[in-house]
Formats: structure tokens, C-alpha cells, sequence
């Protein structure tokens, strides 16, 4: 699809189409939705973040939360090389002598008042947030240099970033901190959650494997440790591809080698006690 911006000819991004359901922890999908309502003339949309260890769910939870609203999602992964233009618009040679100015994936969200995920926003550098600046207050647009346009933000758009809760990322300028208001923590979820998102993604499972799975990741939750649902998905999975391979039942012996060869020796420590 193809939009006409002062001029300029944009072409937009797809929207992503992905199979997820988001299970549990009902409080942390009502305050994002909640972010997003408008309840007066006046008033805007929040953009929020949501913060959490890696593989907890922030990115299934922004997904789900938008397709409950029945919108278009554009999810934008971020990384330390993202540059402004990436965010916004990409110029690329289409032929002899010719520029076709491509519209990111929040751009396009922003067009199509769609709902933009901008995914693992703090590993990107302070250069590509400022870009932003003015789409996150009262202004909602931003500038395209590459392209020379402004652009500005339908009204049902809506943005939300998730933001990992480790080392390898960089601080937030205290403008953008700021802007991207409410924070919303996502933590480990109970063990009858957890071993709901395990039948939910390995349908195939036993459960035996699910519930020695869901005992593992809830002790090492009980450790602090930061071994999440997604390394228990991995595991289950291992375990069972292992047993197919060896025309076997999947077994303790199994799912302890998946854990070591997902996980590393060091996490076997977490494995439940009567299941030795």
C-alpha cells in the first residue's frame, strides 16, 4: 500500500500476524489497555512500557492487548544499531536514479491508527529516541529528514514498549523516561498460569512433562533466578523431540538433558526433588 504525504509517496509495512494468546496475570493486560483509553476531548493516549526479565511475556501481552482491540499491530525490534531513519523512513534505490521512501513499521501503525510495538526499546541509543520525542507528548508526529515530511499521527494510534530488565541495555534519557509513562512490571507468573502457557504452546505435551516443567521454572522463580517460561517451552520441547528421535517416552532422563543442553549444568539445581 502506498500513502501520499505532502507529496511524497510512502510505502507502508504489514501489518504482523502472529498466533498468540495471552494467559493469566489479568491485572497487568487491564492497566495496558487502560493506558491506552481516551476519555475526553482533551485527552491522549499514554504510551507505556512494559518492563520485565526476558522471555516473561511483554511482547505476547502488547500483542494480545491490541488484538483485543480488534487493530493492525506492527511490531518494531529495536537494537543498539537503530537509527533514526529505521524508525521512521527508509530511503531505497528503485532503479536508475530513483529513491523509494519506505514507512517503518510505527510509521505505517501511525497512518493506519494502528498499535505499534516497539520491541526491546532500551538497547536502542538516545540519537534514535529523540526521533520520537515529539510522537510521545501533545505533538504526536514525527520528522522525516531522509524524506523532508512530517508526519502525523492518526487518532487511534497507539504505542507501547517493552524494555528487558537486564544489563545489556542503555538508559533512558529522562525526556523520553518521562514520555513513556505508565511502567508496567510483568513478573513470573503463578505455577497454575505457568502451566497453562506450557499446555497453551505444546498442545502436543503430556502431562507429566508439563508439570515437571512447570516445578522446575517455579523453583527456579523461588531462586530468583531468571529462567523463564519460554526456557521451559524450549525444554518441553527438546525433551520430546529427543524421546521421537530415540522412539522412547519422554522421560526424567530426557528432560534433565534438555535442561542442561537449553540451560546449562548449573540449572539442574532447580530440578524438583522427587522428580531425581
Amino acid at each position: 500500500m502506498v500513502v501520499e504525504i505532502e507529496g511524497v509517496p510512502l510505502h507502508l509495512a504489514h501489518p504482523d500476524e502472529l498466533p498468540v494468546n495471552w494467559l493469566g496475570q489479568d491485572e497487568v493486560m487491564r492497566q495496558l489497555l487502560a493506558a491506552w483509553l481516551v476519555i475526553d476531548p482533551q485527552d491522549l493516549p499514554m504510551s507505556p512500557r512494559l518492563l520485565g526479565k526476558p522471555g516473561v511475556g511483554k511482547t505476547t501481552l502488547a500483542y494480545a492487548a491490541a488484538r483485543r482491540l480488534g487493530r493492525e499491530v506492527y511490531i518494531l525490534q529495536a537494537t543498539v544499531d537503530t537509527r533514526p531513519e529505521d524508525l521512521l523512513v527508509t530511503p531505497v534505490i528503485e532503479g536508475e536514479a530513483r529513491l523509494r521512501y519506505v514507512a517503518s513499521p510505527l510509521v505505517t501503525a501511525m497512518l493506519r491508527g494502528g498499535i505499534a510495538i516497539l520491541d526491546e526499546g532500551n538497547r536502542m541509543s538516545e540519537k534514535s529516541w529523540a526521533s520520537l520525542a515529539p510522537l510521545l507528548d501533545n505533538r504526536r508526529y514525527v520528522e522525516s529528514i531522509v524524506a523532508g515530511i512530517k508526519i502525523r499521527a492518526h487518532p487511534l494510534f497507539r504505542m507501547v514498549a517493552t524494555m528487558n530488565d537486564d544489563a545489556s541495555t542503555f538508559d533512558l534519557p529522562e525526556y523520553i523516561h518521562s514520555r513513556l509513562q505508565p511502567q508496567i512490571l510483568i513478573d513470573f507468573p503463578e505455577r497454575h498460569e505457568e502451566l497453562a502457557i506450557l499446555r497453551e504452546n505444546l498442545p502436543f505435551s503430556n502431562e507429566q512433562i508439563l508439570n515437571y516443567v512447570t516445578d522446575f521454572l517455579q523453583q527456579a522463580h523461588s531462586a530468583d533466578e531468571r529462567y523463564t517460561v519460554r526456557d521451559g517451552i524450549n525444554i518441553a520441547r527438546f525433551a520430546l523431540k529427543l524421546a521421537q528421535e530415540t522412539s522412547r517416552a519422554a522421560g526424567a532422563e530426557m528432560l534433565r538433558t534438555a535442561i542442561v543442553q537449553t540451560l546449562g549444568e548449573e540449572a539442574l539445581r532447580y530440578v524438583p526433588r522427587s522428580s531425581d
